[in-house]
């Protein structure tokens, strides 16, 4: 058994190549080989998202706090509010993110594969954050 004490694992900030806006990552566990889960609370200030990207073995959100958007490739954007629960098939283009006045924050739980367990892609542009539907 392993418990992580609150203060124990430094925030880190999330980087602009992956990130548009300000938000904050706090781990909350890493489980040790054989297991592969992990999972990290997010913070993203108003109008703060992810770059598009791709997860290999999917992805959960549990959305906390505040209002907060999601959209997988193709497809309108979608709001989410505390206690909305996210699935994200693997290998599924999206990005999540705050909405544009309000700030918003998830738990976010994957599994790390022997490889890359998240491909970064393109940032997703103010048009189409703005607009909530479509592709670029």
């Amino acid at each position: 058994m392993d418990i992580k004490r609150i203060g124990s694992q430094p925030s880190g900030k999330g980087l602009a190549e992956y990130f548009t806006g300000t938000v904050r990552i706090d781990p909350l566990f890493d489980a040790p080989s054989p297991a592969r889960v992990f999972g990290a609370s997010v913070t993203f200030e108003p109008g703060a998202r992810t770059a598009w990207h791709a997860h290999a073995l999917g992805q959960t959100l549990i959305v906390t706090v505040g209002c907060g958007r999601v959209q997988r490739w193709g497809c309108p954007n979608e709001e989410i509010r505390p206690g909305d629960v996210v699935w994200i098939s693997p290998g599924e283009k999206h990005w999540h993110g705050a909405a544009p006045t309000t700030a918003m924050m998830h738990i976010a739980i994957a599994e790390k594969t022997n490889e890359n367990s998240t491909e970064w892609m393109e940032p997703v542009s103010d048009e189409l954050y703005l607009a909530g539907s479509g592709t670029e």
